[in-house]
């Protein structure tokens, strides 16, 4: 019987160095590359229009929105793990060429029926370990709907917005529902 190949962990100075070559791109789970695959028109449009409305509303300010180009690291106690959230906003941002943030405020992701587990199961335990974090958005795809993880006094609560806006108050901002779904039936 053949023994099982031996596995081996990446670096986080090598993941971090290839994924600046690299034209796919890849989240980084303590040593272990997982490639993520494109997105369809309607996810990249809410995308968009929720960082457009974002960027809009923060410009000149000291919070600033990231895109899915930006990797969030974070430190759990047995091991790092970097994620492409779909968009965020830092408050306090690391040195502009690193490539990556360890201090949002707030993390988006759009849901889809691939990435759904994931987005809601393992990234959200992972992101709502982030002392730094205060929202966490999980945008429907394919019904006007938003869950929102916000941090409380007695850890995060989770509302749920069909209609009307998300208020921000921890960065001073608003999402009408209508504009992130803007042009999606």
């Amino acid at each position: 019987m053949e023994s099982p190949e031996q596995y081996k962990a990446v670096s986080i100075g090598d993941y971090l160095a290839a994924e600046l070559e690299s034209e796919i791109k890849h989240e980084y789970l303590g040593g272990v590359l997982y490639a993520m695959s494109g997105a369809r028109n309607r996810h990249n449009r809410i995308v968009m229009n929720i960082y457009g409305l974002l960027w809009s509303r923060l410009r000149g300010r000291a919070c600033q929105p990231y895109n899915s180009d930006t990797k969030i690291r974070i430190r759990l106690p047995n091991h790092v793990r970097f994620y492409y959230p779909d968009a965020s906003v830092i408050c306090r941002s690391n040195p502009l060429d690193d490539s990556f943030q360890d201090e949002p405020v707030v993390i988006v992701e759009v849901l889809s029926k691939r990435t759904r587990r994931l987005d809601e199961g393992e990234k959200k335990d992972a992101y709502l370990t982030i002392s730094s974090l205060m929202v966490y958005l999980l945008v429907e795809q394919d019904s006007q709907a938003v869950q929102a993880f916000r941090r409380t006094d007695q850890g995060f609560a989770r509302e749920l917005y069909a209609d009307g806006v998300i208020g921000l108050p921890e960065i001073d901002c608003e999402l009408p529902l209508a504009d992130l779904y803007h042009g999606i039936e």
